[in-house]
This record gives structure tokens, sequence and C-alpha cells, in this order.
């Protein structure tokens, strides 16, 4: 083979590569406008801005046009951030979502942590999955920012400026929520001083120490952290303790989401 033509066979194998790369970039793009379609809809003029319950919608496609936005808000998982060595790998929501129009969207990040290459929680690792959760102010109707991390003990420095940064960069109009395990809530008290609208207790897949804290509850025992105080998260297939009234209500639904489930739930609220 001449180096002429071999020069040439390099270059369009290259070609080749950086156009494939190109199409599959393309894809990515069209099937999360997809997946986004359907939430489109401004807020309706008269419809209840601050539902009471919210139903957790998580990775798979959710059809939930059949809900009474005066009612029922959707907090859906927007994002998932992976904390790797020195890495952020962000994976965003490619399953489709439908809502009607008036609906209040809250959009859940969830952040893990990759056991086998432990993350170096640097500032650069900060400072990059803070812009990805900042990011998802961008989508449509978004009100709220829920960040979902069972931050370990050694994790909680991270946590915690993460947290501050994001609050700082949020629009003054855009509120932000965690999730919290029911004993951070109840035992230890580090989320008090934190730049957050509100803790969500997690009332399910609880540890060892879920039978005592639902006792306490079940007493009439509140949560020792304020911001633990506006609201719970449940789950449909899992009793839960007593609950006090007038406070917001998440809900995990392990299955797909559908109009008899959430009947169910407007029966049980009554």
């Amino acid at each position: 083979m001449s180096r002429f033509n071999y020069i040439m066979k390099r270059l369009f194998s290259v070609r080749s590569i950086i156009s494939l790369l190109v199409a599959t970039l393309l894809i990515s793009s069209f099937t999360l406008a997809i997946a986004f379609l359907n939430m489109e809809g401004k807020t309706t003029e008269g419809s209840n801005a601050n539902p009471q319950i919210i139903l957790w919608a998580w990775e798979r496609p959710t059809d939930l046009r059949f809900l009474d936005t005066r009612k029922f808000a959707v907090a859906f998982l927007s994002k998932t951030i992976q904390l790797k060595s020195d890495e952020v790998v962000v994976r965003p929501r490619l399953q489709s979502l439908q809502v009607p129009e008036g609906t209040r969207v809250i959009a859940v990040v969830r952040i893990e942590t990759d056991r086998d290459h432990r993350p170096s929680l640097s500032a650069l690792q900060r400072e990059e999955a803070g812009r990805a959760i900042i990011a998802m102010t961008s989508l449509p109707n978004v009100s709220e920012i829920q960040i979902d991390f069972d931050a370990t003990k050694s994790q909680r420095d991270f946590y915690r400026q993460l947290i501050f940064d994001i609050r700082h960069r949020l629009p003054s109009n855009v509120r932000l929520s965690i999730t919290a395990l029911a004993s951070w809530c109840m035992y230890d008290n580090w989320l008090s001083d934190l730049p957050i609208d509100e803790a969500v207790p997690m009332l399910f897949r609880m540890s060892a120490d879920g039978k005592q804290i639902a006792n306490r509850l079940d007493a009439g025992d509140d949560f020792n952290a304020w911001p633990c105080r506006h609201s719970y998260g449940i789950a449909m297939d899992e009793p839960h303790p007593k609950l006090f009234p007038d406070r917001k209500v998440f809900i995990f639904n392990p299955d797909a989401w559908s109009a008899n489930a959430v009947r169910e739930i407007s029966e049980s609220s009554k």
C-alpha cells in the first residue's frame, strides 16, 4: 500500500468515528427533548401553587396527565450524578414524563458514589457537580431543586459546601430542598444551619433504628432538626408511622404511577 493510500484510509477512519460521535450526541439530545416535551405548559392562573401531596416520578416512562394539579405536584428524577475518583459522571433522565398543564414540578438529582473508585471530593469535583445541578433550573416550569444524597459522615463536609454553593447560585425564586435519612432528623442535628427550605425525612426503607424512630413518631414526638418539620417521605408499599397534619407528603411508588394508585392516595387522605 502506497503512503498516500495509507494516509487517506486513516483519514477516512477518523472521519467515520467523528461522524458516529456526532450522530450519537444528536440522538441523545433528541431523546432528551422528547423526554421533556410534555412538560411545556405554563402554570395556570388560579391553580394551587403548593399542593400538599407530591408524587416522586423515578426513572421510567411516566404519564400523569390525569392528575388534579390542585391536589398533586410532581418531583421527577431529572439526572443522576455519580462521584467517581476525580470524575463527575452525569446521567440525564432519558424517560418520558407527561404532566398536565399547570403542574408544579420539582427537579430531583440523585447523587451516588462509586464504591470501587472512592471519590476525591475535591473542590473541582464539587464545582462540576454544582454546575450540573444548577443547570436543572433551565428545565420547563421547575420551581424547586431537590437533592437526594445519602452522604456518609466522611462526605458531609463536601455535601454541606455543595449545598451552600448551590444556594448561592440558585435564582431567588427557586426553592432548594434535600431528602434526609430519618436518623439525621431525629438524632443527628447537622441539618439546621443549612441554607435549605426543607429536608424531607425518608420514612421508608429505613435502617436498623427505623423501628425506634417510628415508635417515637407514633408517640407524638417530632423531629429535632427544624428543616425536617415541613414534610414527610413515605412509600406506597410500606406502612408509615403517625404523621402530623398539614405537612406535605412526598410519595414513592415502586411501580408505575396509575390513575388507580393516585385515586387510592386521594381516598386515604380524606
